[in-house]
């Protein structure tokens, strides 16, 4: 019995004791698991998938490989706020850096009336003060301003090439912003004027290298039209706009529309330009083409807050002044409305004065019909003269007393109509200025008309027929880059450039070669060109590459004492370093003693190029293989110790 009473209590106990480790172990697993779940998904979510959870206990172990350190702090900083950070057992590693990332060099060099300022990082082998000796040199350049820093690192591909673009660019343009980076350059600038933007885009596009990248943003002002004119005329034929202006896109929009109800027939477009007279320019336009079309036949001119409505022969007076009261009451304030009728032409031709202008195309003028008196002769002789040149003025005209007191306005307005033309002839009447021609200027209608606009006043008529003609290829062209090396070395294979012994003197012998040299270059253009010297291996290395460098910058200066524009050339010397011949005989040393004129592919325009390539790819710019056609070498005369 006794054993039977201790041997419960003792059982009792043991099964508390296992029941309660069961359920201590269920605890702890369930604690684990639910750590895991937690801490795994607050990693998802904040992008750390790279790292790896495990619970032992109270205990969370975290590993992995993070990217970074920051993002090995971030991820138990993540998992602290979800857990107790004293629970957290940081096994993570961090990816082993690769090194310190090289700089980003860039630049940006601004230029306006005051000066150039240049700021940025650029690389420590890049030269800093020959950058800043190349800035100072660029004409018109007052100031420059310096805040660039330099970092030990290799020069990245490209930085070369791109910050010699910007140096030239820079030269063209005298208010810019221009952004450099390596084989990539960024140009805001602004241009006086539509054609000097053209221009400018054109040239510096011809002088980019293939390496560099460039993004051009020039802006041209808009052109002040003064005075500000517009002139439609409205015939059987149709109508058609003599001039047009415009202050905005839209009402160019509005005045176009408006004249394609009128019955335009031609294409045509409108100058957009500051000096509109009235908001209200495009409203003006479109009830004075209305008015115009309701007429059926004439013409309307508007010059500034003149308008000059001219009816058509013959149209009926009742008509006409229905037309100029409502036209009166529809324009805008500002515009001052002048309408003529024009009475019927007198049966007797004979009695009706006229003067006549007549230019060829060789550029001679005839001038015949009515002046009022002598003096009044030689007024028009001397100004013709003026415009066209005295010999080119032939007078022929006669004297009528009882022309009208506007006589000779007309008429030297006329002459100057006449001058803008190649070729045509110019008719004053008492009621009208014809003008009849050719022009190379695109827009010669609109300039002859707002030029006649201003000069004949108000209420006055005119009537233009002006064709546009593309101007003709002029004959002297230019000679190809690769024509200009041929020709240079068929030059100085029969004659070669000279030097005095042991110095970078050009023998005076040699004149006569260097006339020949510059006489062709004249016809070459701005080329690119490089102007290599070379010595043979006699003497020391250093001192033959200074006498190279010499002799080949005496080259350039001998041009440059000729007129020659370089600009794009470089003088640049080789030393001994790339012989044509042995430095063991006395021929191959003469040989190697040369002055070698070379395009520099890399700034010859890619068209250029692309011609001389054929189909075939592009030579790697940062190596250098002369082809044999190219080489254009001057064997030097020198001593025979090649000093």
């Amino acid at each position: 019995m006794r054993l039977s009473s201790l041997l419960i209590p003792t059982a009792t106990f043991a099964g508390a004791a296992g029941l309660s480790l069961v359920v201590a172990g269920f605890a702890a697993t369930a604690l684990e698991t639910n750590s895991e779940i937690v801490v795994r998904r607050t990693l998802d979510e904040a992008g750390f998938s790279w790292a790896e959870v495990v619970a032992d206990g109270l205990r969370v172990e975290l590993s992995g490989e993070a990217p970074d350190e920051a993002k090995r702090f971030a991820a138990i900083s993540r998992v602290g706020a979800v857990v107790d950070a004293a629970r957290i057992i940081d096994q993570m590693q961090v990816t082993p850096s690769e090194g310190i990332a090289p700089p980003r060099f860039s630049t940006e060099i601004l230029r306006n009336d005051a000066g150039i300022s240049i700021i940025g990082l650029i690389p420590a082998a890049s030269d800093h003060a020959a950058l800043l000796r190349k800035l100072g040199a660029i004409r018109g350049t007052p100031e420059v301003t310096d805040f660039v820093e330099t970092a030990d690192h290799p020069v990245p591909k490209g930085w070369s090439d791109a910050i010699d673009y910007a140096l030239r660019a820079l030269a063209l343009l005298p208010r810019t912003k221009i952004s450099v980076e390596a084989g990539a350059v960024s140009i805001t600038a602004i241009a006086d004027s539509p054609e000097a933007k053209e221009q400018l885009e054109n040239q510096l596009n011809r002088m980019l290298p293939p390496t560099v990248h460039v993004s051009l943003d020039i802006a041209a002002p808009r052109p002040v039209i003064s005075p500000f004119t517009l002139r439609y005329v409205l015939s059987e034929e149709g109508g058609r706009f003599d001039a047009c202006s415009a202050e905005s896109e839209e009402s160019r929009a509005r005045i176009l529309r408006a004249a394609e109800d009128a019955q335009l027939r031609r294409q045509a477009d409108c100058t957009i330009g500051l000096g509109v007279p009235s908001a209200n320019w495009a409203r003006a336009v479109e009830v004075g083409l209305d008015a115009l079309q309701e007429l059926g036949k004439g013409s309307i001119t508007f010059s500034n807050g003149d308008v000059t409505l001219v009816a058509a022969q013959n149209t009926p007076q009742a008509r006409f002044d229905h037309v100029v009261g409502e036209l009166e009451n529809a324009l805008p304030q500002v515009f001052v409305l002048h309408a003529v009728l024009p009475e019927p032409e007198e049966q007797n031709p004979d009695i009706r004065p006229e003067f006549t202008a007549t230019l060829s195309p060789e550029g001679q003028v005839q001038l015949r019909g009515r002046l009022s008196d002598n003096a009044q002769r030689r007024t028009v002789d001397s100004y013709a003269k003026a415009r066209f040149g005295s010999d080119a003025v032939h007078l022929a005209t006669r004297n009528a007393p009882d022309l009208p007191g506007v006589w000779p306005i007309r008429v030297l307005a006329a002459l100057d109509a006449l001058a803008q033309l190649e070729r045509g002839s110019v008719t004053v009447t008492p009621d009208l200025v014809s003008v009849r021609g050719m022009s190379h200027v695109e827009n010669a209608s609109a300039e002859v008309a707002r030029m006649l606009s201003d000069k004949l006043g108000e209420a006055e008529d005119y009537d233009l027929d002006i064709t546009y003609e593309a101007p003709p290829e002029p004959e002297d062209q230019l000679m190809a880059p690769a024509l200009c090396e041929a020709e240079l070395a068929a030059i100085q294979r029969a004659d070669k450039i000279a030097f005095e012994p042991g110095s970078a003197t050009v023998a005076a012998d040699s004149a006569r070669v260097i006339d020949k040299i510059a006489k062709l270059l004249r016809q070459c253009g701005e080329i690119p060109l490089e102007i290599q010297g070379h010595t043979d291996s006699q003497g020391r290395e250093e001192m033959n590459q200074n006498l190279s460098q010499a002799r080949a910058q005496s080259v350039l200066n001998a041009l440059r004492a000729r007129r020659i524009l370089t600009g794009s050339f470089v003088a640049k010397g080789y030393g001994e370093s790339n012989p044509i011949a042995t430095n063991d005989t006395e021929e191959g040393r003469e040989a190697n003693r040369r002055i070698e004129f070379r395009l520099i592919e890399s700034e010859l325009p890619q068209e250029e190029t692309d011609g001389a390539d054929g189909d075939t790819a592009a030579p790697d710019t940062d190596t250098e293989e002369p082809a044999a056609d190219a080489a254009t070498e001057a064997e030097t005369e020198e001593d025979t110790d090649g000093q």
